[in-house]
């Protein structure tokens, strides 16, 4: 047995709640200032911007709270790590902006990548026993 191994359940758990730290707090932000939100996808020339802000609330929101307490956790994960990918292409293309802003535009696109590994580990190996899929699979 690895030595680590009796840590994995407690650290998929805390790894849950810093994700999820990131994403519920956003969907919360997005939906109080919907109309703000809207505005920004559209400034970025995103079609539909209402659907686009909807999406958003639904995945950070809705996903977030299924990834903390763990209920199918492989889905959701999946979901968050698929949608964050694509909105990273579109809202920090640092190869794009100003010169002013290429290196806070970088450091949030591969800061993103790598919430995108994190997630991605968790759509292959779940949620752990301190969840709601793991009471479901004793």
């Amino acid at each position: 047995m690895h030595p680590l191994n009796k840590f994995q359940d407690p650290l998929a758990l805390i790894g849950r709640v810093l994700i999820a730290m990131l994403f519920i707090p956003g969907g919360i932000g997005k939906l109080m200032g919907f109309a703000g939100t809207v505005g920004y996808i559209a400034s970025k020339g995103v079609p539909l911007p209402e659907v686009c802000a909807a999406i958003a609330v639904i995945v950070e929101l809705g996903l977030g709270v299924l990834l903390l307490v763990g209920f199918q956790t492989r889905w959701a994960a999946l979901a968050i790590a698929l949608f964050t990918l694509v909105i990273t292409f579109i809202f920090h293309a640092y190869w794009g902006v100003p010169p002013e802003q290429v290196m806070a535009q970088k450091m949030n696109f591969f800061k993103n990548m790598a919430i995108v590994g994190g997630l991605f580990a968790f759509a292959c190996y779940g949620a752990g026993r301190f969840s709601i899929d793991g009471r479901k699979d004793n």
